[in-house]
């Protein structure tokens, strides 16, 4: 007959180690761009006032990638901790910190060695090294001599230094171009900062405009010891509109019963050219809850937790919600701290939201849904107009192809310099029938300052002027009121260029 234990009985005990391969699987979740914001996370809980984020080339080759802080740095007790696979520093109340995982998980999903030397106050430099392998049996971290360790961190970074920061080190970098090739490197390092740059001043947009810490990004071309031109990280609030698509938001919804969670509601005007609201993978893409803790954005919309399902008619919508660690149960957040998975309990929590004048979360779907509609009436009932040509950036085309309805007509209008007849001061000239725009070389210079001119060139005044006279290239012939207004904006443009010679 068999016998049933309440607990089963133990004698001994053995050590299991994990399998050193372990660290294999770490990170398989991350981008470059969650990675770094990883290590970012760090850089500011060590109350770091500037990141650098450096690309390192050598002998034409991308070779490492470093992230170099100037926070209080690590003793070599907190070191070996932060080194430690799963090893957990005592977090504080506003940490942006939480499983452990951080610095490893980042960085081995991007490089098979990872090198930290830092220096904290009153204290020598100290520096580990992970390097992953195949082969790899044990658990052991390298030690870097303590004077490498201080040249590596006195390296000119170029960013306020007290003697005591923190230098991460990535080589042997994964999905890096192995190429020497100078056009394909810089292609790389050209996408690679923009990327960066758009995910990181999404992340931290709060943080960045609190002006808690600086980040920024460079290269460096240790050959000839070259440092590139740096670029700042700026931040991009995925709720930074001018005006609101509808009156009466952003409006505050908040949750009965406890835990309470404020939700705010925004509504984005249509038809927006923001870079806030053409964030990466569109406005479609981009709808939907924001979850922030401590400032630092988590889930960049997508969804909507249960509550309706994303749909092109929603667009506008976007709903800013702050949680912390105390509201696990409705939350829980993936390690790589960039998606947030919400259950059903938080949608029963956000269906109980009211605002103070009574608007639920369906009344504001609703509302939201309204906007689009009406911001597509309203681009409908505008007056069609022919398409822009040469002379117009790329970027103002599409501007105006967002906003402007086309004829349908195989034309586009051009507006383009040439040089006038030395007796013709006269700032235009309109050739209806080459459907082109004439502007008046001897002007140029004056209206581009120190900047070099192009086929592109001041595209503020070009999209002045479309605007202006299009609809002069329009029909077959000029009546009196066209003619009075060309003459009208000759005389006032041609005054206002002679002025600024």
């Amino acid at each position: 007959m068999s016998v049933w234990r309440d607990e089963i009985p133990t004698d001994g005990a053995v050590e299991l180690p994990p399998d050193p391969r372990v660290l294999d699987g770490l990170g398989r979740n991350h981008s470059l761009e969650t990675a770094l914001a990883d290590l970012v996370d760090n850089s500011i809980d060590a109350g770091a006032t500037d990141v650098l984020i450096r690309l390192v080339r050598h002998c034409g080759q991308l070779r490492a990638l470093c992230v170099a802080d100037n926070g209080r740095g690590m003793s070599p007790e907190a070191i070996d901790a932060a080194m430690t696979v799963g090893g957990q520093r005592k977090y504080q109340p506003e940490d942006l910190g939480h499983f452990g995982l951080g610095l490893k998980a980042a960085s081995f999903s991007q490089a098979h060695t990872l090198t930290v030397m830092s220096k904290a106050a009153n204290r020598s430099a100290v520096g580990r090294q992970w390097k992953v392998s195949r082969d790899q049996l044990s658990f052991l971290a390298d030690v870097v001599p303590t004077e490498i360790s201080e040249e590596e961190l006195t390296r000119p970074w170029h960013i306020p230094w007290a003697g005591v920061g923190t230098v991460v080190r990535w080589d042997d970098l994964i999905g890096f171009p192995i190429t020497d090739d100078a056009l394909r490197v810089e292609q790389f390092v050209t996408h690679t900062a923009e990327s960066i740059s758009h995910h990181l001043g999404l992340v931290f947009h709060r943080i960045l405009e609190g002006g808690r810490v600086r980040i920024a990004f460079d290269t460096e071309d240790v050959e000839n010891g070259a440092v590139g031109l740096r670029f700042p990280v700026v931040p991009l609030d995925p709720m930074g509109y001018q005006r609101s698509g509808r009156a009466g938001y952003p409006k505050d919804l908040v949750s009965k019963g406890e835990p309470k969670i404020r939700f705010r509601c925004h509504i984005w005007p249509g038809r927006s050219n923001l870079p806030e609201f053409k964030l990466p993978g569109g406005p479609e893409r981009r709808q939907g809850l924001y979850i922030y803790r401590r400032g630092r954005l988590l889930h960049a919309g997508g969804e909507w937790g249960g509550l309706t399902a994303p749909g092109k008619r929603l667009q506008l919508a976007r709903v800013e919600v702050d949680i912390d660690d105390d509201l696990s149960r409705l939350f829980r957040m993936n390690a790589e701290k960039s998606r947030v998975m919400m259950g059903a309990e938080f949608t029963h929590t956000a269906e109980s939201a009211v605002a103070e004048d009574g608007t639920t979360f369906a009344t504001y779907l609703e509302n939201a849904e309204e906007a689009f509609r009406e911001s597509r009436r309203r681009r409908r009932q505008r007056r069609r107009m022919l398409p822009p040509g040469s002379g117009f950036t790329p970027l103002l085309r599409k501007a105006i192809a967002d906003e402007v309805p086309f004829l349908d007509d195989n034309h586009s209008i051009s507006i383009r310099w040439k040089r006038f007849e030395s007796y013709n001061d006269d700032f235009f000239e309109l050739d209806r029938e080459g459907r082109t725009l004439w502007l008046n070389d001897r002007y140029r210079p004056a209206l581009l300052g120190e900047r070099r001119g192009g086929l592109n060139d001041v595209p503020v005044l070009k999209a002045l002027l479309y605007l202006l006279m299009e609809d002069a290239f329009q029909g077959n012939w000029l009546g009196p009121k066209d003619k009075d207004n060309l003459e009208l904006w000759q005389e006032i443009l041609t005054a206002a260029a002679k002025s600024a010679k």
